[in-house]
């Protein structure tokens, strides 16, 4: 029988990292927790945003065609991480968003590009234009009009982060929840089988309308999906998941899916491999390398589970 420990529980609610964040911890009401929780949050949003003029990340793209530029250990990591990551070509690019912002999907003065206007985008995503130095820890973008973005895997590096400081303090369980980003730290105290419960998605309904839900271990929940931003232009939908091979939103009949790693940033990953896949791939799940399984919903309303 698990000790009932729910009871005693503390959570707090920001913003940051673009969205509202949630955290929320089980057998403990140390608010000195959560506030070091969040200010790590802030720190990593600090070094990696492209929201702002200023960031580690945003000196490496001022500095794209010029020279190589040295940033801290944790950013030097993920851009690491990230380029290497991007030369797999199974979808995921961080260099993808000059064409990201040419479409501008979901923002003010969003539209249908040209192909000239597309192709002279996508020179600027090779991420083989990367250099990376591992001694000095700089990075050097070769063709000026790059850009290097962080954003689709910061969340669940900087959840990773948060679940290693939650264990530095001895933690029991804890929900971390950056904005859709779910990372289940430890044994669910509300159920005897320590399990926990997640709500997934319908892609065709307003954010928290589940379709389905699933019983799952301490791991990450990660989604991607065509269903949150998108362009319609004479009855023809454009959605904001641009495919780096084309320049142009990845044709797909897949709506949505959740998958369920054992660390965030893997999920990220993950999630995008099987989403650019556009179905299950053959021996994905391997719960020794932390992939335990995944929930695929198709435009047609078909739902599909490998795993879970």
């Amino acid at each position: 029988m698990i000790e009932d420990y729910s009871q005693k529980q503390i959570s707090k609610v920001g913003r940051g990292l673009g969205t509202v964040i949630t955290l929320q911890i089980f057998g403990s009401q140390d608010e000195f927790i959560l506030d070091q929780s969040f200010r790590l949050i802030a720190g990593y949003e600090d070094r990696l945003t492209v929201n702002r003029d200023k960031s580690e990340v945003m000196d490496v793209n001022h500095a794209a065609g010029l020279h190589p530029v040295q940033v801290s250990t944790s950013t030097y990591r993920l851009i690491k991480l990230a380029v290497e990551k991007s030369r797999e070509n199974f979808g995921f690019n961080a260099l993808i968003g000059p064409v990201v912002k040419l479409w501008h999907i979901g923002f003010k003065g969003a539209h249908v590009p040209t192909d000239v206007q597309i192709k002279e985008k996508m020179v600027l995503t090779d991420p083989d234009d990367v250099v990376l130095d591992d001694n000095n820890q700089t990075v050097f973008l070769t063709k000026k009009g790059m850009e290097l973005d962080l954003g689709g895997i910061a969340k669940g590096y900087i959840a990773d982060r948060i679940r290693d400081l939650w264990h530095a303090y001895d933690i029991r369980a804890g929900i971390i929840n950056l904005g859709g980003n779910v990372l289940f730290v430890g044994s669910s105290p509300r159920r005897e089988n320590g399990k926990w419960v997640l709500g997934v998605q319908d892609p065709k309904k307003k954010r928290g309308d589940n379709l389905t839900t699933a019983t799952v271990g301490e791991c990450s929940a990660v989604t991607s999906g065509t269903y949150e931003r998108f362009l319609e232009i004479n009855g023809k939908k454009y959605h904001h998941i641009i495919d780096p091979k084309t320049g142009y939103p990845v044709q797909t009949n897949v709506a949505g899916v959740t998958l369920f790693t054992r660390d965030s940033v893997q999920a990220e990953l993950e999630c995008k491999r099987l989403f650019f896949a556009g179905h299950p791939i053959k021996d994905w799940k391997n719960d020794a390398e932390g992939r335990f399984g995944a929930i695929f919903i198709y435009n047609d309303d078909r739902m599909e589970r490998v795993g879970v």
